[in-house]
């Protein structure tokens, strides 16, 4: 019981040096490492802060840069399988097992 009672004040507080040192200067910023979000929404003169810029990223982009990718490692993969068994590194034997 204590020590959720500790761990909420403790959360209180950091939120609040939070809010309160964030529109104040240059500082090194009070954020805790689990979870980032957005809580201040205006400065202290009462403005609205703009929406946080958004990045769309869709399929088209997404195909753009996977299917490159892809390909390549593929060609990789097979030159260097080839080359493998040029020198006999690794040959699969082939084993009849006609019992």
């Amino acid at each position: 019981m204590a020590t959720s009672a500790l761990r909420l004040s403790l959360r209180l507080f950091t939120q609040n040096a939070g809010k309160m040192s964030r529109n104040i200067g240059p500082k090194t910023p009070n954020i805790s490492r689990s979870t980032l979000n957005r809580t201040v929404v205006s400065t202290a003169s009462g403005a609205i802060l703009p929406k946080p810029d958004k990045t769309p990223f869709g399929l088209i982009r997404m195909t753009v840069v996977v299917v490159p990718f892809l390909y390549v490692g593929t060609l990789i993969s097979k030159n260097f399988a080839a080359l493998l068994e040029e020198h006999d590194i690794f040959v699969p034997e082939d084993d009849d097992d006609d019992d």
